[in-house]
């Protein structure tokens, strides 16, 4: 086991330093002068060119890029050319944000997927089963944006139960420590604040457990089908053990292999590709920090951002397969 993760921790070095070279070409590809963009249309050329210098965008690429990586090699960000202020230390609270949002969204759509998906393959070709797949296809194809306005209608405007952007209360702020604001609260003793952030946390997190809740509960449901035609598990049947032993102890034990891997994968989906609901909710999250990056052609920023979800989704990648052994002990790592 531990061989197998110092290789995968190895390998993960070229797939980022990829990345990092693909994310650099794109990006530099892409028409504008950040110095034109930071100093407006009326600066003139002499401005221009003395901000390029000072950023250092009137090397060469290749040089511009291996000053970066050198960078990268000594846990050095690099400054964002926007704000000129280190990248390492801007990019925390919006990656804590879009961490929280997303770990609350994955836990809802993996205790609603989960069960949807186990109930439908228990009682197959019920009306339940049948409801929940029909709930389970209009949830993937369901627009994001389109469900995040709704959301916003109905709960904030017409129902008035939960906010409508934001984070907090921005009347009553949370002091922020380690910038996951559920935590915050806790470790500050301020359970109203605990209670107006989860308030915030609803309508995002519901809107952006939409899609990974009904891939989960589909998959929940064919794995479990599977399984639960196997020997054994007629086995246990026939000698009376309750149907939730039998689930929850033998199905979805061996069932969950698959189930986790669409868990990983989404969940590194969800703190890359949180944009929209960010956008809509006014969630201030590393997606909106990389697309405001974008339109000031911050390229620091856009780099090391994408970086950092990159390495995040590897990691996540990483657990899921060390995971594997510990759910199902036929698979040995060497």
């Amino acid at each position: 086991m531990l061989t197998y993760t110092i290789r995968r921790l190895t390998l993960l070095i070229p797939v980022l330093l990829g990345m990092v070279l693909i994310v650099f070409s794109l990006i530099h590809a892409i028409p504008g002068n950040p110095a034109q963009i930071i100093l407006g249309q009326q600066a003139t050329e002499e401005a221009v060119e003395a901000l390029n210098k000072q950023l250092g965008l009137d090397q060469p690429l290749y040089i511009q890029f291996f000053d970066y990586v050198k960078n990268l090699l000594t846990g050095d960000l690099g400054m964002s050319i926007r704000t000129q202020s280190p990248i390492s230390q801007e990019v925390w609270p919006y990656l804590a944000a879009t961490m929280e949002l997303a770990l609350a969204a994955m836990l809802i759509a993996i205790i609603i997927g989960v069960n949807a998906g186990i109930i439908s393959a228990w009682f197959q070709n019920s009306w339940f089963d049948y409801i929940a797949m029909l709930l389970a296809l209009i949830g993937v194809s369901m627009p994001i944006f389109w469900l995040g306005l709704m959301e916003q209608y109905v709960f904030s405007i017409q129902l008035d139960l939960f906010p409508t952007t934001g984070r907090d209360n921005i009347r009553d702020p949370v002091e922020p420590i380690t910038y996951l604001y559920l935590i915050d609260t806790l470790m500050q003793g301020r359970f109203d604040q605990f209670v107006e952030v989860i308030k915030h946390l609803v309508l995002p997190s519901l809107t952006l457990a939409t899609i990974p809740m009904a891939i989960i509960a589909r998959i929940t449901r064919s794995s479990m089908l599977e399984v639960m035609r196997s020997d054994y598990i007629r086995t246990a049947r026939a000698k009376g053990m309750s149907m939730f032993w039998v689930v929850y102890k033998h199905s979805l034990k061996n069932a969950f292999i698959p189930v986790l891997t669409v868990i990983g994968l989404q969940t590194g989906l969800l703190l890359g590709g949180a944009i929209l609901t960010e956008t809509i909710f006014g969630w201030p999250g590393i997606g909106s920090y990389i697309y405001d990056a974008i339109q000031f052609r911050d390229y620091p920023v856009i780099q090391s951002g994408i970086l950092v979800v990159a390495t995040i989704f590897v990691l996540i990648n990483l657990t899921v397969d060390l995971l594997y052994a510990a759910i199902d002990p036929r698979i040995k790592y060497r």
